[in-house]
C-alpha cells in the first residue's frame, strides 16, 4: 500500500486527460461539419495575429479596466499551472516540490514568489469580476441571452478560479510552517502565504500532523481542481482560452465585411456576357466554379469551418452587442447570440450524431429555429462587432451567409431590398426613375 497514492494519482490524471482528449476530439469533428475554407496564406502575418492578439491580448486592453483585470487572471492562472508540471511529477513519483531540485534554492524562490504575486492577482481579479457582473449592472453582461446557464456558466468558472488559488495559498502556507518546523526541507519563498494564510494557521498552533493533512488535502484539491476545470471547458465558454489561439490564426485578414463573390456566381455572369460562349457546356469534374449544392447557408452544415470554429471561440462578453447600432436601437440583433445559437445548433447536431453514428434529419434548422429572419435583416453591415471583438470572431459573416441564403434560395428578401434589386437591374441604380434622368441632380 506503500505507492496507493502513487496509482490513485496516476489513475486520475490518465482519466483526466483522456476525457479533456475526446471531448476536443468531439470539437474538431463538430467543425469539421462546416465547408472547407483555405486559410492557409500570410503565414507570417497569421503568426504574428496569433502572438499579439491571443497571446499578447492586445485587443482586450482597448477597455482599459476590464483589459488590465483580464490580464491578471488570465497570465496568472495560466502561469500558475505551469505547476502542474511539478504537480504531476510529485504525484506519480512521490517527491516534494521537484522543480527545487532543477532550478536552484535561488531561482526555485523567486519562481514560487512570483507565483504567488499572480495567484493574489488573480484572486483580486476574479472577485471584481463576480461583483462586476452580478452587483454592478453593465449593460451588456445582463443581457436576455445570457439568463440561465451562460451567467450560471460564467459565475462558476469565476468561483472555481477563486477556490483554486485558496487552495493554493493553503497548500504553501501549510508547507511553509512544516519547512521552518524542520519537518519538510525548505524550498521556495511564499511572501504572500507569509503575510496572510500563515498567521491564521498559527493562531490554533496545529501540530505537524494536521497541518501535513492540510498541506496534502490542498494539494488534492488543488490537482483535482485542475482537472474538472480542464474537463469542464468543454460545457463552458471558456473554451476560448484554448481555441482563441486556432482563431485568431484562421482570422479573416481581409477588410472585415469584403462580401466574397461565389466563383459559379462571377463565371455564370461571364457566360452570359460572351457570345462565343457555349450555355450548355458541362464544367469540368474539380472545376473551382461549380455551383455549389447550396446557396449560402441554412444551417451549420453550411457555414464554413472558420465560421463554426469562431461560435466554439466566443467569450460572450458581449462587446460585439455593445456597439452594435441595431442592437443599441432596440431591434432583436445581437451579435453576441448569433455566435451562441450557432454554437447550440452545433452541439445538438452533435449529439444527434453522438445519439444515432450519423446525422438523422431532426427537423431543425439554424435558420428559423435559432436565428430568426428579423434578426439577420436588422444588421447594418457596419463592422461594429467585427470590429469590437477580442479574439477576432466574424459574427457578419454568418448573418451574411444566411442573407445570402434568403435571397438567392428563397427569394425571400424583405420588399425594400427587392425593390433597390428591380432598380438596379431595370435603371442601373437603386433609386426608382428613367436612366436618362441620372445626370439631371448635376444641371444645377
Amino acid at each position: 500500500m506503500q505507492y496507493l497514492d502513487n496509482i490513485i494519482f496516476l489513475i486520475l490524471l490518465v482519466a483526466g486527460f483522456g476525457l479533456f482528449g475526446k471531448s476536443l476530439l468531439k470539437i474538431y469533428r463538430n467543425i469539421r461539419l462546416g465547408r472547407e475554407i483555405n486559410r492557409s496564406d500570410r503565414k507570417a502575418e497569421r503568426w504574428e495575429t496569433m502572438a499579439r492578439v491571443a497571446m499578447g491580448q492586445s485587443r482586450m486592453v482597448k477597455r482599459p479596466v476590464a483589459g488590465i483585470l483580464h490580464l491578471f487572471v488570465y497570465v496568472g492562472f495560466i502561469i500558475i499551472n505551469i505547476e502542474l508540471i511539478e504537480i504531476i511529477v510529485d504525484g506519480i513519483f512521490g517527491t516534494h516540490r521537484f522543480l527545487a531540485t532543477i532550478f536552484g534554492h535561488t531561482f526555485y524562490g523567486i519562481f514560487t514568489a512570483t507565483l504567488e504575486v499572480l495567484a493574489l492577482l488573480v484572486i483580486i481579479g476574479v472577485v471584481i469580476f463576480f461583483i462586476r457582473r452580478n452587483f454592478y449592472g453593465v449593460k451588456r453582461l445582463t443581457m436576455k441571452e445570457l439568463f440561465g446557464w451562460p451567467k450560471n456558466d460564467a459565475n462558476w468558472i469565476l468561483i472555481i478560479e477563486f477556490a483554486l488559488m485558496v487552495a493554493f495559498f493553503t497548500m504553501n502556507s501549510s508547507d511553509l510552517i512544516l519547512q521552518t518546523r524542520g519537518v519538510l526541507a525548505e524550498h521556495g519563498s511564499f511572501p504572500i502565504s507569509e503575510m496572510t494564510f500563515v498567521p491564521f494557521l498559527e493562531v490554533f498552533s496545529f501540530d505537524n500532523g494536521f497541518l501535513y493533512g492540510v498541506e496534502r488535502g490542498a494539494w488534492w484539491f488543488h490537482f483535482i481542481g485542475i482537472l474538472f476545470f480542464m474537463n469542464y471547458l468543454y460545457y463552458s465558454k471558456h473554451l476560448h482560452i484554448i481555441l482563441a489561439f486556432p482563431s485568431t490564426w484562421y482570422a479573416n485578414l481581409n477588410s472585415y465585411g469584403k462580401f466574397n463573390n461565389l466563383d459559379s456566381v462571377t463565371k455564370e455572369i461571364k457566360l452570359m456576357m460572351d457570345p462565343n460562349a457555349d450555355p450548355y457546356a458541362v464544367p469540368a469534374e474539380g472545376d473551382a466554379a461549380e455551383a455549389p449544392s447550396k446557396f449560402g447557408a441554412e444551417d451549420v452544415f453550411d457555414l464554413n469551418q472558420v465560421q463554426l470554429l469562431n461560435a466554439y471561440s466566443c467569450t460572450e462578453c458581449g462587446r460585439c452587442t455593445s456597439v452594435c447600432p441595431a442592437n443599441i436601437t432596440g431591434k432583436k440583433l445581437s451579435p453576441r447570440a448569433i455566435l451562441m445559437k450557432t454554437r447550440d445548433r452545433l452541439e445538438e447536431v452533435g449529439r444527434n450524431i453522438d445519439k444515432n453514428g450519423k446525422f438523422e434529419d431532426d427537423g431543425k434548422k439554424l435558420l428559423n429555429d435559432y436565428i430568426t429572419k428579423e434578426e439577420l435583416w436588422a444588421c447594418t453591415t457596419c463592422n461594429a462587432c467585427t470590429e469590437a471583438c477580442p479574439v477576432l470572431l466574424d459574427p457578419l459573416s454568418i448573418i451574411f451567409e444566411m442573407r445570402r441564403f434568403l435571397v438567392m434560395e428563397q427569394s425571400a428578401a424583405p420588399k425594400e431590398l427587392n425593390l433597390m434589386m428591380t432598380n438596379v437591374e431595370n435603371n442601373a441604380a437603386p433609386w426608382q426613375y428613367n436612366q436618362a434622368d441620372r445626370l439631371n441632380w448635376a444641371k444645377d
